[in-house]
């Protein structure tokens, strides 16, 4: 339960901050179209050819191949495009934590400088994606308990690479390097932030399970379509919101493990998180 409040403490820090610039919503409102359409890209041929289903271990070589290699590809357009517009997100939010004034196209300049460096972590990533895949597509659950327990191993090691990569300008291994080095000192409060973020963004879908269900309830078919939409907005702004209060979330963590300090947040609150 301390871990719990300490960590609501931090995302009230990061609400005020986005608050106060909403335009950092933009990047993840991007982000996400370009994953959609992304996705529809290579989704669409291989739902209508069939090749969707995991090949078993006793498929022809040539379909694994085919299959995985696919995967591959999506991974890492999907992860280029998520880390690109993350690192905008991260270089406007450690702007305004240092006292400036970013701006969208700030965000997408720093970015940009960023290329080689964003595109070398969407390969490693998306090799470990397709690795931990691989793991969990066998049909023991002990292969699909491993992969879960390596997936969340990796998700706290890599967890501050991208501010890493976009503050210090360090290439992806050595971002890496810096990331896992700093893991003694964020590891608990990273943990309870991605359960933390978790329930409470959970807690805020509910209403618009509630709005749908009720609406189709006391309005009918039109009713519930009408709320429908108006639930599908609230959990489009509501997806926004929490992924950019996790990229600040991040930002500020790392910026007070490096630093001991970071601007718009309170010391006591950052002391109690690292402490």
């Amino acid at each position: 339960m301390e871990k719990i409040s300490r960590t609501w403490s931090l995302m009230s820090e990061c609400w005020q901050l986005l608050k106060a610039e909403k335009s950092l919503l933009v990047f993840p409102l991007i982000s996400g179209f370009c994953c959609l359409l992304l996705l529809a890209s290579f989704a669409i041929p291989i739902f209508v050819t069939g090749a969707w289903h995991p090949p078993g271990r006793d498929a022809e070589q040539a379909r694994q191949i085919a299959y995985y290699g696919t995967l591959f590809a999506f991974y890492v357009a999907n992860y280029f495009i998520v880390i690109f517009f993350n690192a905008a997100l991260i270089a406007c939010a450690a702007t305004r934590l240092g006292g400036g004034t970013p701006s969208i196209g700030d965000g997408l300049r720093v970015a940009a400088s960023r290329l080689p460096a964003i595109a070398g972590w969407a390969l490693v990533s998306a090799t470990v994606g397709l690795l931990l895949r691989i793991v969990g597509d066998r049909s023991d659950k002990v292969s699909q308990i491993v992969a879960g327990l390596l997936g969340m191993a990796w998700t706290a090691v890599s967890a501050l690479v991208v501010p890493v990569l976009v503050l210090e300008q360090k290439g992806p291994f050595a971002a890496l390097r810096d990331s896992a080095s700093l893991l003694k000192k964020t590891w608990g409060e990273q943990l309870t932030s991605h359960f933390s973020f978790g329930l409470i963004f959970f807690v805020l879908f509910i209403p618009a399970i509630a709005l749908v269900v009720l609406g189709g309830y006391f309005g009918g078919p039109v009713g519930g379509i009408a709320c429908g939409v108006v639930a599908a907005v609230y959990l489009i702004v509501l997806a926004l919101v929490q992924s950019a209060m996790q990229s600040i979330f991040q930002t500020a963590l790392y910026l007070y493990a490096r630093d001991g300090r970071v601007e718009g947040f309170r010391t006591e609150v950052l002391d109690s998180a690292l402490g």
